[in-house]
């Protein structure tokens, strides 16, 4: 209770930052508007930002409410153009201060948030003050209650919720976009300076031996010979870059085999754990194929590792990777290691990697690709609510009494005159309600009959959908 106090008193004396600030930013508005010192708009905006997330991380911390930050996502940098310039609307600047400062105006006038902010900065004290009664007397219930005030004022709206969504698949499409170009100059290369050079050889080779298969027929035939093994070298490494675009054993086998066969080529000694009720779809699969190829390629490569054990299974519906091996550790995806690569692949299907590796070793990397696998595999089928089974069960212990007591019986009843009135509601009735009586009761009992047939059959179409088509791999939270 002395917690909540303190909590409490603490919240209260947040009053005597927030009056000051309010009026500081009604004087901020006024130059801003009125007098044209637009330069001081976005300093008073982040002012009054920063006391907003104060107060949504102390509500964070002493209650059950987590209020999203209803901002919307900030706008990208100035690009430079090909003549060296900056653009912004119609104007061309030499530096991009003031295209940036253009952006950054825009985002905060338009944002509805920002006068949010402004309207509870205004209101806060006003509810502090009519909620200081409850404070004092129930500080929880106190708390709770103002932590909905600011739920209903400071929290993201679904506008936000939508353009932070729009953003981060943007930007996980365009690192997309950037690793399959990367890939593409790779394989590129991979053809040029290999493969290419190699054929271009052999043609040259049997040119050759044309010239001197007449001449000097033992020469000729030393020629074809070393032409046959470059093109036997040729091929295996054709074969390589081809198994470098997608696997042959991960398209028909699926990741665990392919995984095992990795940990076959690799100079490593490669323990594999793989809990898979089913295959990932083809993409997940291909993510995470070539993460943990490069990441064994940097243990063997870069951190003098002997060994390594790879686990991968399911948690829930997230797919988890973990790739642990012997090494000297320090691996840093700041210094341009594979790692970064590693995140670009992973960013695409919202995955993260959690990096571990102390000087010395050894060193682990864990890799989660949430919503990756079927929900159905995790247990997470749509289930009837169990207010649903509830009504189902009341609806067929209870629809056999308006239908048939009271709706048919009475109606056979009422036709044949039978005067025993008995427990039949609707011939107690006046006589011009008796039979409007009887058809409601039919009515009643027919709807309650079908309500309790329709619910659990909704409930087994959702499971058979849920087990026929697996959901999409997601890009967004």
């Amino acid at each position: 209770m002395l917690r909540r106090y303190g909590q409490v008193l603490a919240l209260l004396a947040l009053v005597l930052v927030e009056v000051p600030v309010f009026v500081l930013c009604l004087g901020v508005l006024l130059l801003s508007f009125a007098l044209g010192m637009v330069f001081l708009f976005p300093p008073q905006v982040r002012m009054v930002r920063r006391v907003a997330e104060h107060t949504r991380a102390l509500l964070r911390a002493w209650t059950d409410l987590d209020i999203d930050p209803p901002y919307l996502p900030k706008p990208p940098p100035p690009q430079r153009m090909a003549d060296g310039m900056y653009r912004s609307d119609r104007t061309l600047y030499k530096t991009p201060r003031i295209p940036a400062f253009n952006d950054r105006w825009k985002w905060m006038v338009s944002d509805p948030a920002t006068w949010r902010d402004g309207l509870w900065l205004f209101l806060d004290p006003l509810v502090k003050a009519s909620l200081v009664p409850l404070f004092l007397l129930l500080p929880g219930r106190g708390l709770r209650v103002y932590g909905l005030w600011c739920q209903l004022v400071l929290s993201a709206t679904a506008a936000s919720r939508l353009a932070g969504q729009v953003n981060h698949l943007n930007r996980a499409r365009n690192l997309a976009v950037d690793s399959q170009a990367a890939e593409m100059r790779r394989i590129e290369r991979d053809l040029h300076d290999g493969t290419q050079a190699r054929l271009v050889a052999i043609g040259m080779t049997l040119g050759a031996a044309e010239q001197l298969v007449d001449d000097d027929p033992q020469a000729a035939k030393a020629l074809l010979s070393k032409a046959r093994e470059a093109s036997s070298e040729t091929l295996t490494e054709l074969r390589t870059v081809i198994r470098g675009i997608h696997p042959p054993v991960l398209a028909e086998r699926g990741l665990a085999d392919a995984v095992r066969a990795l940990a076959m080529d690799s100079p490593l000694r490669v323990v594999v754990d793989v809990d898979l009720p089913h295959r990932p779809e083809p993409p997940v699969e291909a993510a995470a194929y070539f993460a943990i190829s490069e990441l064994l390629a940097n243990a063997a490569r870069h951190g003098g590792a002997t060994s390594a054990v790879i686990d991968i299974s399911g948690n829930g519906s997230d797919l988890r990777i973990t790739v642990t091996d012997d090494g000297m550790g320090g691996a840093d995806p700041s210094k341009g290691s594979g790692l970064t690569g590693i995140e670009r692949r992973l960013a695409a299907f919202d995955g993260v990697l959690a990096l571990n590796s102390p000087p010395g070793g050894p060193t682990t990397v864990m890799m989660m690709l949430p919503k990756a696998l079927p929900e159905h595999w995790a247990g997470n089928l749509p289930k009837m609510p169990r207010w649903k089974a509830v009504l189902v069960g009341f609806l067929w212990c209870t629809s056999w009494c308006p239908l048939f007591p009271q709706g048919l019986v009475t109606a056979v009843c009422k036709i044949l005159a039978i005067e025993d009135k008995s427990w039949f509601l609707a011939l107690y009735l006046p006589e011009p309600w008796q039979w409007p009586m009887i058809l409601f009761m039919v009515a009643l009992g027919t709807a309650m009959y079908v309500l309790a047939i329709a619910i659990p059959h909704q409930a087994r179409k959702m499971r058979r959908l849920a087990h026929a088509t697996p959901r999409h791999l997601r890009c967004g939270r």
